[in-house]
């Protein structure tokens, strides 16, 4: 008989919507009445918020500041960057009227036509670079090194929240620089800022690597991502940067004079996450009893149950209090625990599974056995049992307990990918990899495979719904043999299913 698990369908039967599942049982976020879009709830967006101030600080120690460009862009702006407007024209989301006026049957009309549609937000280059080409006069304006907190809005007609959705909260940042050098320098260096932070912060391990020509960023000269394997074995982009040459400083004209006086047009990059790290995060580490969290992330790190009848209440409660004070005095990656204590009027067992599924690193139940004994029962969201502890131990130990945790997610998401990777020279072995209907090998997993020509591989990829995820960039340019065409190229990607 199968084991009674918190979350249906399991991840074996259904991962789709095993997944949708998880947010649901977490509380993490529900469909809005506009088609595409999402509520964030709060304990959702109490992680967005701690994804954004970890790497805030990361970006404002590499020189950066924080800025705000407008949601509205005019048309004419993306039309200056053919290739880029092309990239994202099907996404497009247009403003045509300025107001609404009644109509004769009683509803509302677009009156006020604009002069020139808007666009709503899909990415900001075009605005913002427009905004720079005024900033920048000399080579004493540079580099500008500026970040921005938004939404934005791309028209995707098959949504799932956190993944994909219609609009989405991101950060994106824009830099102008002297030379190409410097330009590429920023570009590697914020590609590096999001490893840090994946490996880090969201326990999940990634491969940083370049973009070939047909999947770049829309008018980059260079793109680099990083590209971690979800537990279903498909690949999820989790970050981007992007070297975009002097292609959008000469369509919004960014100019300098340079030190020996001539006028040169900028070097730009961009770089950008957005709310898909919380997809990521459910999918690297999630099970079947629901959301599983890493410790440096997680809204609250230490969850306290007291247990009592309500002649025990006081005492109970004053040793709770206690305890919350004492792990709150602790530090766990540099500030203090965030320990709540829940209170609430409900059962023990329902109150256990509701932190539980909302992933929560460690449960401490507290009742008057356990006071007598100066104890705590101590459940960690990735061991099956809980177990008795000393209230001193448990104490003095609680940092140490949170790393612990942090770095097995880590290491159990790095042995799911080391274990599902392959390298594959041959198109038969591709086909039957990508192609497997072995339980053990839902999406086939990550093919490591030499390859000489990305375009004639396009009717094979498309067959089977496989792309090349990145060329890795600490990989050494050995000759190899093209897993299609069997010439000779120095060329190996990462090829993956994907979201």
């Amino acid at each position: 008989m199968a084991a009674k698990t918190a979350i249906t369908p399991t991840r074996a039967d259904d991962y789709p919507e095993w997944y949708q599942q998880v947010i649901r049982a977490a509380d993490l976020a529900e469909n809005s009445p506009v088609r595409g879009c999402m509520v964030i709830k709060p304990w959702g967006y109490q992680l967005w918020e701690n994804i954004q101030r970890a790497l805030d600080d990361m970006f404002k120690a590499t020189g950066h500041q924080n800025a705000y460009f407008p949601l509205f862009i005019p048309m004419s702006f993306l039309e200056k960057e053919a290739e880029h407007v092309e990239g994202f024209a099907k996404e497009c989301a247009v403003v045509t009227h300025h107001r609404l006026e009644p109509d004769p049957e009683g509803g509302l009309r677009p009156a006020g036509k604009l002069e020139e549609p808007l666009i709503v937000r899909p990415t900001s280059e075009t605005i913002i670079g427009a905004t720079y080409a005024k900033w920048v006069q000399s080579y004493r304006d540079l580099p500008i090194l500026i970040n921005q907190w938004a939404n934005v809005v791309r028209w995707e007609m098959r949504t799932r929240m956190f993944l994909r959705t219609a609009e989405f909260l991101w950060q994106e940042g824009h830099t102008v620089h002297a030379t190409a050098d410097e330009a590429i320098e920023e570009t590697e260096r914020m590609v590096e800022v999001y490893r840090d932070f994946a490996e880090n912060w969201m326990a999940m391990p990634v491969i940083v690597g370049s973009k070939t020509p047909l999947e770049r960023f829309p008018g980059a000269v260079e793109t680099l991502s990083i590209e971690a394997m979800m537990q279903d074995r498909k690949a999820l982009q989790a970050g981007t940067s992007h070297f975009l040459g002097q292609n959008f400083s000469k369509a919004q004209d960014i100019k300098f004079q340079s030190v020996s006086g001539d006028i040169e047009h900028a070097w730009t990059t961009s770089w950008g996450v957005s709310t898909r790290l919380v997809g990521a995060l459910i999918m690297t580490h999630s099970d079947d009893d629901g959301l599983v969290l890493p410790p440096r992330l997680a809204p609250a790190q230490v969850v306290i149950q007291p247990i009592y009848k309500e002649d025990s209440r006081d005492d109970v409660m004053a040793y709770v209090n206690s305890l919350r004070d004492e792990l709150a005095a602790q530090t766990y990656a540099g500030v203090p625990v965030r320990v709540v204590i829940d209170d609430r009027d409900i059962r023990g067992g329902e109150k256990k599974w509701y932190h539980v599924k909302r992933g929560v690193p460690i449960r401490l139940e507290v009742g008057p056995k356990d006071m007598a004994a100066g104890s705590v029962f101590c459940g960690i969201r990735n061991r099956p049992k809980s177990v008795g502890v000393p209230r001193e131990e448990i104490v003095s130990t609680i940092g140490e307990k949170l790393e612990t945790l942090q770095r097995e997610l880590f290491e159990a998401a790095l042995e799911l990918r080391e274990s599902n990777t392959v390298e594959i020279d041959n198109e038969a072995d591709f086909r039957a990899y990508f192609n497997s209907k072995d339980e053990d090998q839902i999406a086939g997993g990550f093919a490591h495979c030499y390859f000489a020509d990305e375009a004639s591989l396009q009717p094979l990829l498309k067959e089977l719904k496989v792309t090349i995820r990145c060329v890795p960039i600490n990989s050494e340019a050995k000759q190899g043999t093209c897993f299609f065409t069997g010439k000779p190229t120095d060329q190996k990607g990462v090829f993956a299913k994907a979201y």
